[in-house]
């Protein structure tokens, strides 16, 4: 159950937390400033964040993410949550459960670290999902909070 009045803990799961899960965390963070704490982890982390994903986060939305680490959601696994939102399907799949039951809810972004191709083309696909990630935040953030309160698991 959501906790009026303290910053709802959200944790963005997928499966190296190199890119998809680090945008949103971060994308949280500015957007939801004191209404959310924000968190993210990877079912196998890669254990480092993809240069890219810091790449676009500082030149094209001024967020400097170089404090963020790729990291295991073991590290999640005694913190009482309110929202866990995996952001791929794997994550989805073998999302741990957290105590306290926390909502579940799930958006599929492909991801742009497993693209091979030229620079260019692994820098627009980074930009895509950065970019529909945010999207995703900025209506999270939207929500008020008697319907934040609401969301569902729709496995």
């Amino acid at each position: 159950m959501m906790r009026a009045g303290k910053p709802k803990k959200v944790l963005f799961l997928c499966t190296g937390n190199s890119a998809r899960s680090i945008f949103a965390e971060y994308f949280l963070r500015e957007l939801g400033k004191n209404r959310f704490e924000a968190h993210s982890a990877g079912a196998q982390p890669t254990g480092t964040v993809n240069p890219l994903t810091l790449r676009v986060l500082k030149g094209d939305f001024h967020l400097d993410a170089k404090d963020s680490r790729s990291k295991s959601w073991d590290e999640f696994r005694d913190k009482k949550l309110d929202l866990v939102v995996t952001v791929c399907d794997s994550a989805r799949q073998s999302c741990p459960v957290f105590p306290g039951s926390p909502k579940v809810i799930h958006w599929n972004i492909p991801d742009p670290a497993a693209l091979s191709g030229s620079e260019e083309e692994k820098l627009r696909a980074f930009k895509a999902a950065a970019q529909a990630i945010r999207r995703r935040v900025q209506l999270l953030c939207a929500l008020p909070d008697e319907k934040l309160a609401t969301i569902t698991d729709d496995r």
